[in-house]
């Protein structure tokens, strides 16, 4: 039988639906789609796609149990390599990583495999009855500071070779950028409760409210009688273009954004902590963030909502899926435009107008490109004399985020570099012995599945480091 060339289309609600509601967007494979799209993989003996994964998930394996209808099977082979599949499965960019090596593409479209796996995981946690078990304790215990990607990818690694583990996490919730930065319509939230409470199952402890820094310092954790700390922190320190006007009210974040959405659901009929009511949005930038912020300004009631953006859609860093979704719901692609003030109402004859302060707009001025800079993307360039205003009501700044300086601060002889990141060796190891980070504390901000990878990394480095003792 002839393969199909292309891969399944993965079925979606209709645009001008979801674009109003805070449902999934995608509705996953059925079984029958399931088997026609693992019976597209050649099983390469060579296996490239793993080499594409940070994980390095059995990926030929997990796909011919697949094909042969044992989809259980298929989730625990994809269980040893990944505590997150039903995570990765949905917001990992696999279109530039295991796809992107899948030998079908070379000649037709890759295998979707994060489509499989997906559909794998969502299969186990629908039909699953039985719980994780805890395996035997080795007697070392083991801090894990930060519930995002990589906290819980190395906490997860660390429970299944017995030691004690604690998750201390800063927010209410587990989860990280999972939960605060990833809106319900690309990642519900059930999906990373489930996953959290695989690992309670495998005996990870997990304290919510703890902000490592303030509450405990690292130090103290020591003190405390871990014999190693994991610092997976992540990246909430939100980066702005530093233009006038940014201060004004109704300019924010997009981790401000995303959190009063995603964390504190202001988007409820009456919210303890409300964002926005209609009118226009500007979202700046043109990362998964930016695409996240100016879907959901659009699910809360937006009239219009633009993407301003200084380079191309060439140029544009968000996964192809996630702004072929915007283009679809209505979004508008300012591109090769770039802000350079926020405008607001002022109105000095009536300092008790309840107007002031308010933002009302943004001056933008017209870019070109021009060569290629250190990083092989054409430099955006200012057209003179092309600037001009655009309207708006609320602003969102998706321009990236740093780390936070608390634990390199309250930490001493911790090395960080000059954009805050932790310095690590390949290993995950810091400066100070017996203390790993990884993830977005180290990098920045980046993709989800990379902050896993170094988890699973560090989790190794933890566990020779530990059994040497």
């Amino acid at each position: 039988m002839a393969l199909n060339p292309k891969k399944n289309e993965m079925p979606t609600q209709e645009p001008l639906v979801r674009a109003r509601n805070f449902n999934e967007v995608a509705l996953g494979y059925t079984k029958e789609l399931a088997l026609d799209e693992a019976a597209r993989c050649l099983n390469c003996k060579n296996r490239p796609c793993v080499a594409g994964c940070p994980v390095n998930i059995d990926i030929p394996e997990f796909i011919m149990q697949v094909k042969d209808g044992n989809f259980e099977e298929a989730y625990q082979i994809i269980n040893k390599d990944s505590s997150l599949p039903a995570v990765c499965g949905r917001v990992c960019p696999q279109e530039t990583q295991c796809e992107s090596k899948c030998t079908m593409g070379i000649k037709f479209e890759p295998v979707g495999i994060g489509r499989l796996e997906r559909f794998v995981a969502d299969y186990h946690n629908e039909n699953a009855k039985e719980k994780a078990v805890a395996p035997a304790s080795n007697g070392h215990k083991v801090a894990i500071v930060g519930a995002g990607p990589s906290g819980l990818t190395c906490a997860g690694d660390l429970a299944k070779k017995g030691y004690k583990v604690s998750i201390f996490e800063a927010l209410h919730k587990a989860g990280g950028v999972l939960v605060y930065g990833i809106p319900e319509f690309r990642l519900p939230k059930a999906i990373v409760a489930k996953e959290v409470e695989t690992l309670k199952e495998l005996g990870v402890d997990l304290e919510t409210n703890v902000v490592i820094g303030k509450t405990l310092t690292i130090d103290e954790l020591f003190e405390a009688g871990y014999e190693a700390v994991f610092v997976g922190s992540g990246a909430g320190l939100p980066n702005f273009m530093n233009i006038p006007g940014e201060s004004f009210k109704g300019v924010y974040s997009a981790n401000e954004f995303l959190t009063r959405s995603n964390l504190m659901k202001s988007y409820e009929e009456d919210p303890r902590t409300p964002i926005m009511k209609g009118g226009k949005v500007i979202v700046v930038g043109g990362g998964n963030v930016a695409m996240d912020a100016a879907r959901t300004a659009l699910r809360l009631g937006a009239e219009e909502v633009s993407i301003v953006y200084r380079r191309s859609m060439e140029e544009l860093p968000a996964r192809r899926e996630e702004v072929e979704h915007a283009e679809e719901e209505g979004i508008v692609f300012r591109l090769l435009q770039n802000p350079v003030e926020i405008l607001g109402y002022n109105n000095p004859e009536n300092p008790r107008d309840e107007k002031n302060g308010f933002v009302t707009g943004m001056r933008v001025i017209k870019m070109e490109l021009g060569e290629p800079d250190e990083k092989g993307r054409r430099r955006p360039i200012e057209i003179p004399g092309s600037e001009y205003e655009l309207e708006a009501d609320t602003v969102v700044i998706a321009i990236g985020t740093s780390p936070n300086p608390l634990i390199k601060d309250t930490t001493k002889g911790l090395e960080v570099n000059r954009h805050g990141g932790i310095v690590v060796n390949e290993d995950g190891l810091t400066s100070r012995e017996g203390v790993y980070a990884g993830g977005d504390a180290v990098t920045g901000a980046a993709t989800v599945i990379s902050a896993m990878g170094a988890g699973k990394v560090a989790a190794a480095a933890i566990d020779e480091y530990l059994s040497k003792k």
